[in-house]
């Protein structure tokens, strides 16, 4: 009889036997508390942190500071701006041998309070908002919506600020039009029937008792906001706060096999990233786990992938493991191989024109691969070595990990990005793979629990073979 040569991505549902099964939810259980409480990058480097240290991870600024040496074993972590966390297990051989990397992003797409956000109108306090990242303006409206982020005094104080999340606390949310009314919305193109400047966040609709102050809800929201946080209006021109989504992850399906939650993107692969890195012990090569900020918005800015944070800590770990020098910088660069671990779309049967079934990504059938991204004609797009693809493949069947390759909709149909063109300037090998997702971008996206605990599985491989 002739061997089947042909490629068949099984479901991982298939080899779970019930001890697996308790595993599969155990890991799903302990994802779904972290991301109903860590919705922004700040709270989830906070998060990060506590748990890293917990772990036996210390303060790269510490080991510095004390003049330290680096070891094969130890373990530590760079807080960058309190919204970007590399954590680092320093292994026996040579760095300049190159290190195996977990790059994801933290940061999701949201609305943010623009600086001067709070008006009044027709008796109505609102907070004008700045939409970030790709979003489809109208799935915002008719939300519970929270706010989370951090307002900074001018003498330097650090206000943490979180409203809706709790049971008994208020939410606020952007308002839509009636349908009796909307006749002529209804007629819009999907990208206009909700527009950048109408996503008002409603907050307040009690006045203050002085007649004699002309805006007299907003006043009453300002005296709340200043007796429960000591803030002044003014205070907003620097503060950081993100409207999100209110409420907690939810099991998803009557079978309870997937997680509803805000943020999945990338919040699924740094958590998957994280849990694996802190299996790691005492590695050969040393082991990073790179979380990032600003992905959303083109990795920009002092704290996305852009920024010189990566490199310039990397020398530091050079620094206090031996003789630095910026040739064995750039060799340490050059000679590692990474995962970017970010999300992919998982075939949606209610939209299957967008999708071409043979290359497309499958909810259960787990880790997926993207060799490229980027944008009809691979526009902007990392493109894997083979060479590279082949040791992964080897690990991940050495390893029993369900694991597929897809690629992100048909070739004209649009397109994405992720941080692995930036990793790839330094002519390390660099592969897209994450979990897949419906309702990407969207307030509330939905993955299998089975791709998360083959993530977790799959990167812990990596980490530990490549």
């Amino acid at each position: 009889m002739a061997k089947d040569l042909q490629k068949k991505y099984e479901y991982a549902w298939d080899k779970y036997s019930k001890n697996d099964l308790k595993e599969v939810f155990k890991v799903s259980d302990e994802y779904e508390k972290f991301m109903s409480k860590c919705k922004t990058e700040r709270e989830c480097t906070a998060e990060f942190i506590k748990r890293a240290r917990a772990n036996g991870y210390e303060d790269l600024n510490d080991i510095i500071k004390s003049k330290s040496k680096l070891n094969p074993g130890d373990k530590v972590y760079a807080n960058n701006k309190d919204k970007t966390v590399a954590l680092f297990v320093i292994g026996s051989s040579d760095i300049e041998q190159g290190m195996r990397i977990l790059g994801a992003h933290i940061d999701s797409p949201r609305l943010d309070l623009k600086q001067n956000p709070l008006y009044e109108d027709t008796d109505l306090a609102l907070f004008e908002t700045h939409y970030y990242g790709g979003i489809k303006k109208y799935q915002w409206v008719t939300l519970p919506l929270s706010i989370h982020g951090v307002v900074v005094k001018k003498d330097g104080t650090k206000v943490n600020i979180v409203i809706g999340e709790e049971d008994d606390d208020p939410v606020v949310g952007v308002s839509d039009l009636l349908i009796h009314l909307a006749n002529d919305q209804m007629g819009k193109k999907g990208n206009k029937v909700i527009e950048g400047e109408d996503l008002n966040i409603l907050v307040g609709s009690i006045p203050v008792k002085d007649k004699e102050i002309k805006t007299r809800v907003k006043q009453n929201i300002l005296e709340i906001l200043n007796k429960k946080y000591g803030i002044c209006e003014e205070d907003f021109v620097s503060a950081e706060l993100e409207v999100v989504p209110a409420g907690k992850a939810r099991d998803y399906g009557i079978d309870r096999s997937m997680v509803m939650a805000y943020g999945h993107d990338d919040k699924i692969c740094a958590y998957t990233s994280f849990d694996a890195m802190m299996k790691v012990k005492n590695p050969d090569k040393t082991c990073v786990t790179l979380l990032v900020d600003k992905e959303e918005i083109g990795s920009v800015g002092a704290t996305g992938m852009q920024s010189r944070f990566f490199e310039n800590t990397v020398a530091e770990i050079i620094d206090l493991t031996g003789d630095y020098s910026d040739l064995k910088l750039r060799r340490a660069l050059t000679n590692s191989k990474m995962l970017s671990s970010d999300v992919s779309a998982a075939f949606d049967p209610n939209y299957p024109s967008v999708m071409e079934k043979n290359n497309s990504a499958y909810f259960g059938k787990g880790i997926v691969f993207n060799k490229y991204t980027g944008a009809r004609g691979k526009s902007g797009c990392n493109d894997a070595n083979p060479e590279f693809i082949a040791e992964i493949r080897k690990i991940m069947d050495g390893n029993n990990i369900s694991w597929q390759a897809s690629e992100l909709g048909k070739v004209d149909q649009g397109g994405g990005g992720t941080i692995a063109y930036i990793l790839a300037e330094y002519n390390m090998q660099v592969i897209d793979c994450g979990i897949a997702l419906h309702n990407m971008h969207a307030p509330w996206e939905v993955a299998s629990k089975a791709d998360i605990y083959e993530a977790v599985k799959g990167y812990s491989a990596f980490l530990n073979e490549i």
